[in-house]
């Protein structure tokens, strides 16, 4: 008889979540194409748009973080928290999963309590080089752990752990393009070095307020190209203050590179943010990357993303208060130094895991057999 596979993925909130799980989904697809796959979001973040995009379905909870400004309004966030553990226990209960799937974000911690205390196996894929009080509780019940940095036995039992990487888009490894073909697509100048900026999908305040405050050092290096990615958020404030600084003709603004692929190709020097994800994709693709953690994440995580690159001279760090001094001398520095970017290439491509999401789903489908034959063995010895 053929076994039907039923699993829920939970997590998002951000691009850095919603991407692997949906990659993970994929994958397990590409193994089971009858798999059914239910994903259980937040309500009212963008996992509700993007996953139906990607067709397949989602559930979401009312469910919404910690307030670690206002302890005050944390008393409406239990009370969500409780709301949203009764309403992923219903879900699960008419699903009928195998496994549950927590790829981090504010769903993962009620739907994957539920699972565990239903007796349904759980797999957690924690993305950061420092694990969330909420994986770390999670872990306890947790069949299995995959993680994408080594050392993470100081947060897990080491024998739940699994080294697989982070997945990363498919798109994105589909689409690889030579530098050449990329310069040509995106509309730049072969004959100068680039130099792309990118503050994550929402953009980053400080960031762009770095590259405003150094026009004039972008305009009197002329022989560098810059593409400036500000964030929806961001566009058109930023663009009239450079329009009114008098733009220079080496820096190109967009609100979002919806031609990602090409753009990074393209680089010789990625700025960005330090969000797991996003260092999965660029040691995948060996980009010389200039790291400047968000320091608006629990725990410092990016922060210490980064520095696992950087201790590996993987990558370069500036700290996002030092911005406006530091990030754009340095983008400069490193675009014109043939030897450093070949360096940063050559030592951040030993982090890359092209086989992550493969690894995961099949981890994934592992544990779905073992509580298939579990259950079999159990309606076997019932009808004795």
């Amino acid at each position: 008889m053929k076994k039907e596979y039923r699993i829920i993925i939970s997590g998002g909130g951000t691009g850095g979540h919603i991407f692997p799980a949906l990659s993970i989904a994929d994958a397990i697809r590409s193994k089971q194409p009858g798999a059914k796959i239910l994903f259980v979001g937040a309500e009212n973040r963008m996992e509700m748009q993007r996953v139906p995009a990607a067709g397949y379905e989602i559930k979401g909870l009312p469910i919404a973080g910690f307030n670690r400004k206002n302890l005050l309004k944390n008393i409406k966030v239990l009370w969500l928290i409780l709301k949203s553990q009764r309403k992923a226990r219903r879900i699960i209960k008419e699903f009928a999963p195998q496994v549950a799937v927590g790829v981090g974000g504010y769903a993962s911690g009620p739907t994957l309590k539920m699972a565990a205390g239903m007796n349904i196996p759980t797999l957690i894929q924690e993305q950061n080089s420092y694990a969330g009080v909420t994986n770390k509780i999670l872990a306890k019940k947790a069949k299995m752990i995959c993680v994408a940095y080594d050392g993470m036995e100081r947060f897990f039992p080491h024998e739940k752990i699994k080294l697989t990487g982070n997945p990363v888009r498919k798109a994105l490894l589909d689409m690889r393009a030579n530098r050449n073909e990329a310069i040509k697509a995106m509309g730049l100048d072969d004959e100068k070095k680039c130099v792309l900026i990118v503050g994550g999908s929402l953009g980053a305040r400080s960031i762009n307020e770095g590259i405003i405050a150094n026009i004039e050092l972008i305009r009197a290096n002329k022989d560098i190209q810059f593409i400036w990615q500000t964030g929806k958020l961001y566009f058109d404030e930023m663009k009239e203050r450079a329009d009114k600084a008098g733009k220079p003709e080496n820096l190109m603004i967009t609100d979002f590179v919806s031609d990602m692929a090409n753009a990074l190709s393209a680089a010789d020097v990625v700025v960005s943010r330090a969000g797991a994800g996003s260092i999965s994709e660029f040691a995948l693709l060996g980009k010389a990357v200039i790291l400047v953690p968000s320091p608006n994440v629990s725990e410092d995580h990016q922060t210490k993303n980064a520095m696992a690159l950087v201790d590996k001279n993987a990558a370069i760090y500036v700290a996002d208060a030092n911005v406006k001094e530091e990030l754009v001398t340095k983008a400069i520095e490193t675009a014109r130094d043939a030897d450093s970017i070949a360096k940063l290439e050559e030592n951040i491509i030993k982090f890359g895991k092209p086989n992550a999401a493969d690894e995961i789903a099949d981890a994934v489908l592992m544990l779905a057999d073992a509580y298939i034959e579990k259950q079999t063995r159990r309606e076997k010895e019932n009808l004795r």
